[in-house]
């Protein structure tokens, strides 16, 4: 079995792709685990250069199949932001308690109505030989008033899926892995492995 070395130190991305990834032909390790002792500045302008910075970066050290994302919400109202900031807009110590407070206070003058937004990921995939390969995806819905649920991480509880009539965090976490950001994304980047990384009936592709 191949070894793809996940080039992020977020426990919950590592989970989510863990999860997604778990009938690949691939053994998932992040990239500490797999040896990666260095720094990683994400300085780039979109959610794929951050991905490909990151994937390079781990590459260049450790060689093998590396995956990274850049992930984020983007408000349609507030012209894409939080963006590729959503995880530092609010300041590098905040909790996600403090990015959605900070989040409503600038969507306040706004109609709530008027909050859609999606989550997007980035994924870049770096073969042995070096080939690069980056693909996006996208999940719509509106950011909520009021945070619930408790599934899932991050801004997952403000972010309503109007087809479900829940956040992101209420919907069962097999439904997420069919209909997130993150899943689509990696559907893409499965055509282009390979072994794939995912089932064909696993994931919602558009």
């Amino acid at each position: 079995m191949s070894v793809m070395i996940l080039a992020t130190e977020n426990e919950g991305k590592i989970g989510e792709f863990l999860d997604l990834a778990r009938h690949s032909g691939f053994e998932l390790v992040s990239m500490r685990a797999a040896g990666f002792t260095g720094t990683i500045v994400e300085d780039g302008q979109t959610y794929e250069a951050n991905a490909l910075i990151k994937a390079r970066a781990v590459h260049r050290q450790l060689g093998g199949f590396v995956l990274a994302d850049d992930s984020g919400l983007s408000v349609d109202v507030l012209d894409g932001a939080p963006g590729i900031y959503s995880a530092r807009f609010a300041g590098e110590n905040a909790t996600y308690q403090d990015k959605i407070a900070q989040l409503h206070a600038w969507l306040a003058p706004y109609p709530p109505e008027t909050w859609q937004a999606s989550f997007v990921c980035a994924i870049a995939i770096i073969q042995p030989d070096g080939r690069e390969e980056v693909v996006r995806g996208e999940c719509r819905g509106i950011i909520a008033q009021q945070a619930a649920g408790s599934n899932g991480f991050g801004y997952d509880p403000i972010f309503f899926l109007p087809d479900y009539g829940q956040t992101m965090a209420q919907i069962d976490p097999a439904l997420k892995n069919q209909i997130s950001h993150r899943a689509r994304a990696l559907a893409l980047a499965a055509l282009v492995l390979p072994h794939g990384l995912t089932g064909p009936d696993q994931v919602v592709r558009t």
